[in-house]
């Protein structure tokens, strides 16, 4: 049965009512009412086929993570290797660290061309739920979806469509990752300029690459764009979050671009 409402109107996909025994079942052995109704949405979200609610894992997780983790550091290795990186102030590197590193991790990953499959998430046990009731941290976090994956998936491709060279990356990473809009720059202008300089090199090397594509540079930016439609959150969830644990990613991300 199809999911005929988005998710913040709820899903009415048979598979949760299917689920509601489990629910009821919980209800009774734990009588922790007041917790109920937030378990009863979380479960049902984990279980749910339609695309919107549908968590997903990567189907082989020991490899797929290990890869990703490789174009992370070589995605942070970027960003510290750019001299004009380097002479930003502290504070402005972390920020554009904090909003630019998703961005360039999927540019990596389109270079790379690194491709990976899911597979539905397995339901927490009925002991595992009840022994973790009122602890919700794990709840809390936001599992991968499907439909987030896919939108993932959907911007590689349109990567890997435009066959960018080396070069054309190279540039493209230095236009997302200097952002003049990031909250709270201090040397805003001078990352504009940044920004400038680093798109107006993309267009001046598609020249010799592209002589007769002249949307191409149009179509590159375009094609970026669409990256803000992946939260940052999926990315480490899905790739990170079963190497690191309870780690903070960001935290981690920060000590390796300081790092000597």
């Amino acid at each position: 049965m199809a999911c005929t409402e988005e998710f913040y109107n709820g899903c009415r996909c048979s598979s949760n009512g299917e689920r509601q025994p489990n629910a009821i079942l919980y209800n009774i052995l734990s009588q922790k009412e007041n917790h109920s109704n937030y378990h009863n949405y979380s479960v049902s979200q984990r279980n749910c086929h339609c695309e919107v609610r549908r968590s997903v894992c990567l189907k082989t997780p020991v490899l797929t993570c290990q890869v990703a983790s490789d174009v992370l550091v070589r995605t942070v290795s970027f960003m510290k290797n750019l001299p004009s990186f380097q002479q930003l102030p502290g504070k402005d590197q972390l920020s554009l660290l904090q909003s630019g590193w998703t961005p360039l991790f999927i540019l990596g990953l389109a270079q790379e061309g690194v491709s990976f499959e899911v597979t539905d998430s397995p339901a927490p046990s009925m002991l595992k739920r009840i022994l973790l009731n009122g602890q919700r941290e794990e709840s809390d976090r936001a599992h991968p979806t499907l439909a987030g994956v896919q939108r993932l998936k959907s911007c590689l491709n349109k990567f890997w469509s435009l066959d960018l060279s080396p070069k054309e990356y190279a540039y493209l990473k230095g236009a997302m990752l200097f952002n003049p809009d990031v909250p709270g720059l201090r040397s805003s202008l001078f990352i504009d300029s940044l920004q400038q300089e680093a798109q107006r090199a993309l267009r001046e090397i598609l020249v010799p690459l592209h002589p007769e594509d002249r949307g191409r540079f149009a179509r590159i930016l375009l094609t970026a764009s669409s990256l803000k439609t992946i939260p940052s959150a999926l990315i480490t969830e899905l790739f990170f979050r079963p190497v690191i644990g309870q780690a903070d990613l960001l935290e981690l991300l920060a000590e390796m671009l300081l790092a000597k």
